[in-house]
This record gives structure tokens, C-alpha cells and sequence, in this order.
């Protein structure tokens, strides 16, 4: 317990003859007061400032002793401690009570209609009653209204809810309240006898109809559905539905046998939904019995076999099959009546060797089904014993040889009587016994003595049980007669004769025969083994005559020791192995490039992907190094190796990646290099500014600002070109100039001359580089004409050419000009023709013949523009012809 160390309280009282109010405190001094009892104070002082506003603030007021006022104690001063007082009354140190409160409030009801709702509260106190409110309007308890005060819990209870009972819903106690919302629903319901008559099943004859009626109430509106099967009812020809605000019925006419099922209903409204399900069985006569038959027995006295129930029994149990049997060869049926329930018939009156056959009908309270009809059944078939296994060879003699075998699975139902053993020559077709057929050999072993030394045989065995012999088994293993043989010995000059990295083939002599010693080799058997393996395994399952084997299927580069066993009649011989241990790869061999055309220079645009490949043959698998310039290639490069080729792929090249790459093909056996220059180059960039200068009269020096890709590309040079002012055409001046100088010549006078420069290399052509106009003033000379003396002549003359065609060389893409001139009167017809193919009817041409003058341009020279030019002139008085040849630079 906290020693008490301060106090205080206040005190607020309202006095009927003074308006002011006294105030007692005390106060301690006390140096080592503990912080807990500050708390305290506050925490007493919030509880006598804090009471709830319901239960009001505590007054005290000054009342004479006996008037019920409470009194006040106040304590000694303890020593060391003063004390403070205020006029009034002292606070006591408790917390005020705050009244009656709720301890659990009204909570949402919803109620189904007609049912009972009831919403319930808990006070604090039992001794408070509650006053119910709906809605904001005081209730009082009625025949419909309960109101119950249970302890401590108010409860109102509504009977028999309606739609206006619906609403909120207030509970008030001492100035608290508590409110809830009552909601009443009204939710599809069946009415209760209705339900219980509609989930009876229905059961009626196939073609009959069936009704299904049922009541419901509920809030409107309503959708009603009906199912069969899960499946939604529309109406149909044989469905009639009929619907209303409290009822619903369903009809099905002509119902068949597929009509059976479930049947259910579905009510809906906003409030809820509502189920309701039933069956519906359509009876109907059953469907024929099924098949096949299994025979149980069928002997010379009687025939036993079973079936299948129907498939469908029409909704009623089977009470029996009705069977009547027909003998085979005869049209008359015998009824046999009914025979049960029980899906068999066991018939005793058969004649042995005869055939029946039977009509089966299954019967029930419905009718009677189909009838099946059986396969054909003949009475006393005989079971014979299946054939044994090939008899074994246990061992052979000049002049016995013991045989073994296995009695046959199938023994035909009874016991074996015994064997019947047959032999047969090498090369025969007639089979002989063994034993004499009436005295069948009762164990599964026989020694065969009537044999011939020398002669080769095989054997069969047959099974006898009480219908006879069965089955000959498969002929034995041939086996000749005559004294067992030694094995033989070992192969000679085993050898590897070729190999692969998953093959190995071998190779050798037939071991020699001694007489007594070893035997001739009748076969061979291949064994092999991994050299981490200390088993042996063998490659064929049967012996090989041949003296030679290739074993499939083995690992690249792994080690194996290989053997070789002859083997004859006599056993297995000792096995002959390799000296070594064979490594599973082809013979050695140098690396060898077997590309037809390898190159050896190669030029990429920058930008285009390089791609360079070599195929090479090498044993064993050698390892490959690319190298550029004597170092290793960079790593963007990249480089796909398989066993029989190489390639190297740079994705984007660029003028850096330019160089000599050398691939290097190396192994055991030797090594083999290759080099491709790869040039990695681009467009070429235009040159710079040009200038002209005249050095010489007649002529015009140019020069030009290198291009800056002339340091990157040593096979860049340089093409002129030029247009005068009179032709207004370009002409090639110059091309494959590796310098920045060049002097054109025959410069004429009075004419403005234009120049261009181009940057080319083994790309393309750059953009041109222009000059300004170059033009050299003409010299005026006097001109004086001496006219000759005139004389009567005949201007008529045959054509002819003045100025021939020339040869012209045009880069490909520029405009190409070729003229000439002709004379003749009458004017003569001028024809242009290229390799004897008339031009001038082609578009592609320009060509004109102004005074003589004959001109054709080709504005963008193409590789198919090369050729022979001709023109012929013609008129009445002769024809004149001139050629010359147009060359086109790729």
C-alpha cells in the first residue's frame, strides 16, 4: 500500500444564501515524495472531473447533520507536514458513479415473415427498466408486442411479423439508448403438405403423362423453374408448364423411358430462393438380354454357358429369361420356358456332335424384351492339348540322342495321356515317329537310337490327352549324329581393321583343326569390355560364321579391350585378345582443309555481318584457334567449332575489325593454317573543298582536300568529272587517281567549265565534291571571209557521216551523250540501234537530229546499256552507216 504523501481535491458547491464556493486542500512538504502519488493526484482529480455527463457533476453542498450530508474526516497533521485549508466541503477519495449503462446494445435482425423476431439488450443494473421505441414512437406490450425485463436483459419480442413491423428499432435506460434495425423478408416457401406429396418418386407407364403440382407464398414477383436432369423445362410439344402467384405445375406427356430422372423446382425472389426435387420413373418392357455367350462347358452330354444382363431393366427388377432352342438344320423352335432369374441355362437334352442355337428374352411385370439369339453351339466338342514348347537337345551320339521338353499350357481341360515324339532328316519333308503311336511316352524326356551316324536331324513333340493329339510343338535345334567334339582353339591374326568414334571392325583367320586336340570352328562370338569394366560383354547373342565384326554403339574416345571365342559343337573355344587396348576413334589423321575454293580475301560493308568458314578432316578431334593479326580475335567475334568445321562470325563489323585472321587446325598428328584478309570498309566520305588553277594555257590544274577515309582505306581513289557550258553533260576526265592533283587539258576558251570530284573504293561512290565555274576569255581576231567564185553545182548527194561515233567509257548510274554528224540532201532518215536492236521507239532513250546533228543521251547508265552502237543514215540516193562501242564501269 502507497503511503499517502499528498492530497488534493476540489470541491464546487452552489449554495442557496452565498454565490461562492469553498475549497479545502492539503499539502505536504516532503522532500522525498514519490513520483507515483503525483500520478495518483491526477489520476483522482480526472476521476471526479471526468464523470460521465449522464450521471451529472458531483455537488456538495453544506447540509445540517442529520440531513444525510456526508461527513468530512480530516486527518492529523503528520509531523513534519502542514496542512491547507479551503472553505467547503472535502471530496471524498472514490469515483462517482455513472448510472446505469448499456453493457451490450440492440444488434440487426431480419426476420422471415409470419415468424417471431426478437431484439435483446443487457443493462448494468437489474433494478432500471427500459422503454422500447419503433421508428421514434414509444411501444407498449400487446397481444402482437411482448416486453420482458429478464435480470439484466431487455427483451421485445415481435409475434408474428408483417411487412409494417419492419423498422428501427430504440432501447432507453437512465438517458442511454441503443438502437437496431429490424427487416423482415418474405423469402419463396412451399407449403409444407405440398412438398411432401411432391417428393413421392412418380412412377408410370411409358407413354402416360405425369403431373407435378406445388403451393408456395412469397414476396412478389416470383420466377419459378423447372429442371429435368439438371436441365432447364421450356415449353414444348410434351411440356406444359402453368404458373401463377401461389402455385406451379409441370405436365409431361408421352413420356418414354428416357423421361426418367430428377425432377426439381426452383423458386426465386428477392429475398431468397427455395428446392425442391423429386424422381419420375418411366416403366417399360426391358431390352434384350446382351452378349456374347460364355460357354461353360460344352461336352457330348450337355451345353452350360452365361449372359449379360439388359443394359436397361425399364424400371422394374427382372423376374426371369425366357429361352427356346433351335437344332441346327431343322426350322422348328422348342420353347424351353422360363428358367429364373439368374443370367445362365444349363441344357442336358443335346445330342452329341449336334449344333443349337438359342433365343434369349428377358421378362419383367412390364413385359417381355427382344430377343437375343446366340451364335451356333455344338455339343461334345473335343478339346484337344496345345502344342509344347521346341524340345531341347540335352545330348548327342553316334548313335542316341537325348531329348527334353516342356508339357503345353493348354492341356485341353483334362489330363495328358502322353507324348508322341517325331524326327526328320536334314532336308526332308517327311516327318517320322519316334515311338509307336498307340504307346505314348508317359515322362517329358526320350533317348532317340534309331538314328544313322552322320546324319543330321531335328525333333518335335505333340501332346495326348482323351480327344487325341494336338498341336505338333516347333522343331528342335538340328543336331547330327555322332560322338560330341572338342572345342576349338583360339582365332589367329585377330586385327582392327577400320574405326570410328562409335564403330570398331575386326578382322581374322579361322582357327586350325587337331585331330583330338581342337575341332574344327563352327562360329564365332565377339566380346568386348570398357577398360574401367571388368566384365565382359558380347556383342552378338548367337554365334557369327563369318570371320569378320563390327561392334556398334560405342563412346567417343573411350578405351575397350576386344576378344574374339570360337565356338563349335563342343563348347566354346579359348578367346584370342587384342595385344592393346583400342581407343573408340577413326585412324589418325593430319588436319586437312577439304574446301574445293578457299578465299583469301574478303571485303565487308561496316554494319554487315563477316562470316568465314572452313571445313577440315582430322583424327582425333583437333583443337582450333582463331587468331587476327597474330592475336587473339576480340571478343564480339565469335567462333562455332564442330568436329568437321569451323566458322567465325563478326555480327557487326566495323573498320577496326579489318585484318588477317587465321584459323589453326592442330591435333596429334599434326597441324594445318589458313588465312582470309577480311576489309571492313563503307562508303566512302566526299573530299574537300577544290580548287582550280591555270598553269598552262589550254588547261586547268585541280586540287583537292584528301577525304578523311583516305588514311582508313589504302584502295580509295579518285574519279573527275566535268560539264561545259555547250554539251551541259558530265564526262568522266579522269578515274583510279590515287593523288589530290590532276590537269585537264583542252580547255576551250569562251566556255564555263564544272568539275566534280568523287571518292570511290570497293563500296561505292561517295557524294561529289563541286568546283566553282571555270571560264577562260575568248580573244576577238578579225574574221575576214574570201568568198570563193560561184559556179552552178547539184546539191544532191548520198549520205555520209562528217563526225563518226565515237567510243565512250561512262560510270554506271551517270548520263551518257554520244553524236555524230551527217550530210546528205535530201535530208537523210536517221536510225540508232544497239546490238542490231532499233532504239527509236524505246523511252529509255533520248534521241534527237537537229541540222544534221544526231545526239542520244541515256540519262542513268546501267551494265545493260553496254553494247555496239550503229546508226544508218538513209535517203533516196544511198545509205550511209557508222558504229561505235559503249562501255559501262561497275
Amino acid at each position: 500500500m502507497v503511503k499517502k504523501a499528498k492530497a488534493k481535491a476540489e470541491l464546487s458547491a452552489d449554495s442557496e444564501d452565498k454565490g461562492d464556493s469553498e475549497e479545502i486542500e492539503e499539502d505536504t512538504n516532503d522532500d522525498n515524495d514519490m513520483d507515483g502519488v503525483g500520478e495518483q493526484e491526477e489520476s483522482v482529480k480526472e476521476d471526479v472531473e471526468g464523470v460521465p455527463t449522464g450521471a451529472g457533476k458531483s455537488t456538495s453542498q453544506p447540509k445540517k447533520q442529520g440531513e444525510g450530508q456526508e461527513n468530512i474526516e480530516v486527518e492529523e497533521p503528520i509531523k513534519g507536514k502542514r496542512m491547507r485549508l479551503r472553505a467547503g466541503a472535502l471530496v471524498p477519495d472514490t469515483v462517482i458513479d455513472p448510472g446505469v449503462y448499456f453493457t451490450s446494445g440492440l444488434c440487426d435482425v431480419t426476420a422471415i415473415l409470419g415468424a417471431n423476431a426478437e431484439l435483446v439488450c443487457k443493462l448494468s443494473s437489474e433494478e432500471c427498466d427500459g422503454v422500447w421505441y419503433k421508428d421514434g414512437k414509444e411501444i407498449t406490450a400487446t397481444d402482437e408486442i411482448c416486453i420482458v425485463k429478464d435480470h439484466n436483459f431487455r427483451k421485445l419480442i415481435i409475434k408474428n411479423c408483417k411487412e409494417e413491423d419492419a423498422g428501427k428499432y430504440r432501447c432507453e435506460a437512465d438517458g442511454r439508448k441503443t438502437e437496431a434495425m429490424l427487416k423482415v423478408e418474405d423469402p419463396p416457401r412451399i407449403n409444407p403438405d405440398d412438398l411432401k406429396e411432391f417428393q413421392k418418386p412418380v412412377k408410370i407407364k411409358t407413354g402416360k403423362s405425369a403431373t407435378f403440382k406445388i403451393s408456395f407464398v412469397g414476396r412478389e414477383p416470383m420466377k419459378v423453374q423447372w429442371y429435368h436432369e439438371g436441365e432447364e423445362l421450356l415449353e414444348d410439344t410434351n411440356i406444359k408448364i402453368e404458373k401463377s402467384s401461389t402455385h406451379t405445375q409441370l405436365v409431361l406427356t408421352k413420356c418414354r423411358r428416357k423421361s426418367s430422372g430428377e425432377i426439381k423446382i426452383k423458386i426465386k425472389n428477392e429475398c431468397g430462393t427455395t428446392e425442391a426435387t423429386t424422381d419420375i420413373v418411366v416403366l417399360d418392357k426391358p431390352t434384350q438380354p446382351l452378349g456374347p455367350l460364355d460357354i461353360i462347358e460344352s461336352s457330348s452330354t450337355c451345353i452350360d454357358f452365361k449372359w449379360r444382363v439388359p443394359k436397361d431393366n425399364g424400371g422394374s427388377p427382372i423376374i426371369g429369361y425366357i429361352l427356346e432352342r433351335q437344332q441346327i438344320g431343322r426350322n422348328s423352335w422348342k420353347k424351353l420356358g422360363s428358367v429364373g432369374t439368374e443370367p445362365k441355362y444349363r441344357d442336358t437334352d443335346v445330342d452329341h456332335g449336334r449344333k443349337y442355337c438359342y433365343h434369349i428374352r428377358a421378362e419383367t411385370d412390364q413385359g417381355i424384351s427382344e430377343m437375343m439369339e446366340t451364335d451356333d453351339i455344338q455339343a461334345g466338342t473335343k478339346a484337344f492339348p496345345g502344342p509344347p514348347a521346341a524340345p531341347k537337345i540335352v545330348s548327342a551320339f553316334k548313335d542316341c540322342i537325348n531329348l527334353v521338353w516342356i508339357a503345353p499350357s493348354n492341356t485341353g481341360g483334362t489330363n495328358l495321356l502322353g507324348y508322341n515324339v517325331e524326327k526328320r532328316k536334314n532336308g526332308s519333308n517327311l516327318w517320322s515317329f519316334v515311338n509307336p503311336p498307340d504307346e505314348p511316352i508317359r515322362e517329358k524326356k526320350y533317348a532317340v537310337k534309331d538314328v544313322v551316324e552322320g546324319i543330321e536331324y531335328e525333333f518335335r513333340v505333340s501332346a495326348i490327352n482323351i480327344s487325341g493329339s494336338g498341336e505338333p510343338s516347333p522343331p528342335s535345334e538340328f543336331v547330327f549324329a555322332r560322338d560330341p567334339k572338342k572345342p576349338p582353339g583360339k582365332v589367329i591374326d585377330l586385327r582392327v581393321t577400320d574405326s570410328t568414334y562409335t564403330t570398331l571392325s575386326l578382322g581374322w583367320t579361322k582357327p586350325k583343326e587337331e585331330e583330338e586336340v581342337q575341332d574344327e570352328a563352327k562360329g564365332y562370338f565377339v566380346e568386348f569390355r570398357p577398360a574401367e569394366d571388368p566384365e565382359w560383354s558380347r556383342c552378338n547373342s548367337s554365334a557369327i560364321i563369318m570371320n569378320s565384326y563390327t561392334i556398334m554403339g560405342l563412346k567417343s574416345m573411350a578405351m575397350y579391350w576386344v576378344r574374339v571365342v570360337a565356338t563349335n559343337e563342343g563348347g566354346d573355344g579359348e578367346p584370342q585378345d587384342l595385344d592393346n587396348y583400342i581407343i573408340a576413334m577413326p585412324p589418325p589423321v593430319k588436319p586437312t582443309f577439304t574446301d574445293r575454293k578457299i578465299k583469301n580475301f574478303m571485303v565487308v560493308k561496316a554494319g554487315n555481318s563477316a562470316r568465314i568458314n572452313f571445313n577440315f578432316q582430322a583424327c582425333p578431334i583437333p583443337s582450333i584457334n582463331w587468331l587476327k593479326d597474330g592475336h587473339s580475335v576480340a571478343k564480339h567475334v565469335t567462333v562455332s567449332n564442330t568436329d568437321t568445321s569451323s566458322q567465325l562470325i563478326i555480327p557487326s563489323p566495323e573498320r577496326e575489325d579489318t585484318g588477317i585472321y587465321t584459323i589453326m587446325v592442330k591435333n596429334l598428328v599434326g597441324q594445318e593454317s589458313s588465312s582470309v584478309e577480311i576489309r571492313v570498309t563503307d562508303d566512302p566520305k566526299p573530299s574537300g573543298p577544290v580548287e582550280l588553277e591555270e598553269n598552262v594555257s589550254g588547261t586547268v590544274t585541280i586540287s583537292w582536300t584528301p577525304s578523311p577515309d583516305e588514311k582508313k582505306d589504302d584502295r580509295l581513289h579518285y574519279m573527275i568529272t566535268k560539264r561545259d557550258s555547250v554539251k551541259r553533260s558530265w564526262q568522266t576526265v579522269a578515274d583510279h587517281l590515287f593523288n589530290n592533283k590532276f590537269t585537264v587539258v583542252n580547255i576551250m576558251p569562251g566556255r564555263q567549265y564544272y568539275f566534280r570530284i568523287y571518292a570511290k573504293n570497293d563500296m561505292g561512290v561517295s557524294k561529289p565534291s563541286e568546283s566553282q565555274a571555270w571560264e577562260v576569255k575568248k580573244r576577238k581576231e578579225i574574221f575576214s571571209v574570201q568568198l570563193p567564185e560561184t559556179k552552178d553545182c547539184c546539191f544532191e548527194m548520198a549520205p555520209s557521216f562528217t563526225v563518226p561515233l565515237k567510243m565512250r567509257n561512262c560510270p554506271e548510274y551517270y548520263e551518257c551523250y554520244m553524236s555524230c554528224a551527217v550530210t546528205g540532201n535530201p535530208a537523210p532518215h536517221i536510225t540508232w540501234y544497239r546490238n542490231n536492236v532499233s532504239l527509236n521507239t524505246n523511252t529509255n532513250y533520248y534521241i534527237t537530229n537537229t541540222c544534221g546533228v544526231c545526239s542520244m543521251k541515256i540519262l542513268k547508265v546501267s551494265s545493260k546499256d553496254s553494247g555496239d552502237y550503229t546508226v544508218i543514215a538513209e535517203n533516196s540516193l544511198g545509205r550511209a552507216k557508222c558504229s561505235a562501242r559503249l562501255a559501262v564501269n561497275d
